[in-house]
Parts: C-alpha cells; structure tokens; sequence
C-alpha cells in the first residue's frame, strides 16, 4: 500500500495571527509535490487523512485549506467536512466554464468558503466573484502592483486577498499597504535582527528557567526561587498543583514543595510550555506552536531508533528552534545566556551532529520545505508511517495546550 503524507503551511493575518494552514498531499516524505494525478492527491489527503482525524489535528483547530479539482467537486468530496472547518481551493482550471461558475455556486450555497487559486488577473474570473470567499495570488509570478484594479472590482464583494510565495517580512509590510489580507510563505521565519538588542532581563530569566528544567538532578529549590519572581508563573503553578491534587487535600507551604509536588515530569512540562508562551509575542505565536510541535516531535522519534543516544537532548533542542526568530536575536547571542549541553548548542546553530540531523529532519518535515528528508529517513531507517503518525499526535499535543 502507497503510503501518504501531510505537509502544511500556515497562512496569518496583518497581525501575524493564523488563521488556517494549506494541507498539502505528499506520497513521501520528501516535501515536495508528487507526480500524481491531482485527482487522486485530493482524494488520498480525504480518505486517508480525514477519517482518522489528522487534518484537524495538523490544522490545530484553524481552517484547513484543502485542494479541490472540479472533478473532487463534482464527486462532493468537501461535503465530508463541516464547512466551518475546511476552505476549499479550486485548482487545475484553465478558464470558468459554465459547469464549473455551477458547481462553485453550489457549494457557496452550502455555506462554503471557495478560495480562487492560480489566478492570472483576467477579467474573465470575474463571472465567479460572487461565489467566493478569497483569492490567491503567487507574488512571485504576478507583481503585486498590477491588482489594484482587482481591489476595485471586489471591494463590495467582501473578497480576501492572499498573497502566495512571501519570503521575507519586508515583503509583508508592501503588501499589506497593497490591499492583501492574508500570507503564506516562509516570511514567518525569518528573524528581525536589530543590531545592538541586548536580552530583557524577564526573557533571560525565562530561557534560564528553561535550561535549568533539563539538569540532573532537578533543582526543586532553584526552580522555586526563578518561578517565584514571576507572579503569573507563581499562580500557575499553583493552579496546575490544585488540578493535579483534585480529590486529596495537600497543604502547599513553598513554591519548592509545589514543584516538588509535581514531579520532574509534569514540572519540566509546565515550566518550559509557560516559559515559551512568556517568551513569545503575538507576531511569533506560529513560530511558538511550531517549536512545541517540533519538540515533541524530535522527542517521540528519538526514543526509538538511531537518535535514542541523543534522546535525553531532543525535547529542549526542538522547542529552542524557532527562539532565534521569537526574540529577534542572533542564536549564537541567545545560546550564551543558555547554560545548555553542546550537542543541543551545535544542532541549534549549525544543525550538525546526530542532534543537528534529527532537528534538520524534523523541522523540514513539518513546515513543508527542505531537502533531502527522505535521504536521512532511510540512512537512519526510520518507519516513515511512524514519523506521520508522531506528527499528528505532536499536533494533537500541541492544540490541547490551548496556547
């Protein structure tokens, strides 16, 4: 049996808020698209992929942009989504035939959101205009300039723009004065280096109380006494103790017992979650989910297999990836406040080392985009099922923690 994959990619608002992710069908792990039928790659990512539940895990709970052809369309294969979930993204049509302005008219009808892709400015598109809820366009192929005579056209239509292919955040500020509305690309990882920024001192305590979560032993006290200079950490720590002791009574006289309470494992959860969320801004909250995603990712595939001696590293490495862009600062800068190991400070800047691979490996894998991923699958023989079933599980993970 062929296997099948989801790849994603986060589509944000002006405000850098998510509001959904692009579902994309891979048959390998190798992020790129297959040579298949687009037919089929549609009907793969639904059977497959839909009934057990992954694309609204993969999506956390955003919209999910989900490719149509007409013929998926006339098939009704969007009628296994609730419409309130799912956007649905016409592709492979060359002009609006009369079936297809039909067809599209039916599932507006129905309450759902139709997005126009591959769009090329002709006034001939126009005819569908009433029918649907957004519109892609690839900057790279089309200047952004030329749609002003588009805005004029769709501006009583209450139509979104969204702009395919931005790479950087400059980019994003040019096109938001255009008239688009939403983004996709990679821009989101691109940090905002501004020369002479040094660390605040809350966010070095943060990345402190982080680092000092995975030392052996675990210092109860030490983490006690950073917690407590943070009274939003304080009473979250509390509150998950109270939850934790529901149906006993337990007396806490010491931010140390509380974190004693809890154990090392629930403890390490708590403060490096919380620690992250503190750390991360409303412009960086997607590059924060990633990480979370990433380290629980690296840290399921690394149990067992040829990463397991680097196991006890790949949790922190993986929720350290993105800090780089949430803090606008150099790695190298930021590792420096960081008393960390240096296998994790190796992979983190320079992805070498089995760490540095499997961080490699993990992040191409999620955010759609890399190379050589099923290189490194089969030299370190990894169960390439396995990866997308750790995949969703992270994601599932990741949505529970309601950040």
């Amino acid at each position: 049996m062929q296997n099948c994959y989801l790849a994603r990619q986060a589509i944000l608002d002006r405000n850098n808020q998510t509001v959904g992710y692009e579902l994309l069908f891979r048959d390998s792990p190798e992020n790129k698209f297959p040579e298949i039928d687009q037919d089929i790659a549609s009907s793969k990512l639904i059977i497959q992929n839909h009934f057990q539940g992954d694309i609204q895990a993969v999506s956390l709970g955003k919209l999910a942009f989900i490719n149509f052809t007409e013929k998926c369309l006339v098939e009704k294969y969007p009628l296994m989504f609730d419409k309130s979930t799912i956007v649905i993204e016409l592709v492979g049509h060359k002009t609006p035939t009369q079936h297809l302005l039909k067809i599209v008219k039916f599932y507006h009808d129905k309450g759902y959101k139709v997005a126009l892709t591959e769009y090329d400015l002709d006034k001939k598109w126009d005819v569908l205009f009433p029918y649907i809820a957004m519109i892609k366009i690839n900057i790279e192929v089309i200047n952004a300039k030329r749609i002003r005579p588009l805005l004029d056209r769709i501006k009583s239509l209450n139509i979104k723009l969204i702009a395919e292919k931005v790479e950087t955040n400059f980019q994003l500020q040019s096109l938001a004065e255009v008239g688009f509305n939403y983004y996709q690309g990679f821009f989101y990882h691109e940090p905002e280096i501004i020369a002479g920024q040094t660390l605040a001192p809350i966010k070095s305590q943060m990345l402190h109380l982080i680092s000092e979560t995975f030392n052996k032993p675990l210092d109860f006290a030490h983490i006690a006494e950073i917690i407590g200079h943070d009274v939003n950490l304080t009473v979250g720590l509390l509150k998950l103790v109270n939850n934790v002791a529901t149906g006993t009574r337990v007396e806490i006289t010491s931010l140390k017992q509380a974190a004693a309470y809890l154990g090392e494992d629930k403890l390490k959860q708590f403060v490096t979650i919380l620690a992250l969320s503190k750390l991360s801004s409303d412009k960086t909250n997607e590059i924060s989910k990633q990480s979370l995603i990433t380290a629980k990712l690296m840290s399921s595939l690394a149990k067992e297999s040829a990463f397991v001696e680097i196991s006890e590293f790949a949790f922190i490495t993986g929720l350290l990836s993105g800090i780089e862009v949430i803090l606008s600062m150099p790695m190298d800068d930021i590792l420096k406040t960081m008393p960390l190991a240096k296998p994790i400070k190796e992979a983190l800047v320079s992805h070498t080392g089995l760490l540095g691979e499997l961080l490699q490996l993990t992040t191409n894998y999620i955010i759609a985009d890399g190379e050589n991923i099923q290189q490194l699958i089969d030299y370190y023989q990894l169960d390439a099922d396995v990866i997308h079933q750790e995949f969703v599980k992270a994601s599932n993970w990741c949505q529970s923690l309601g950040i």
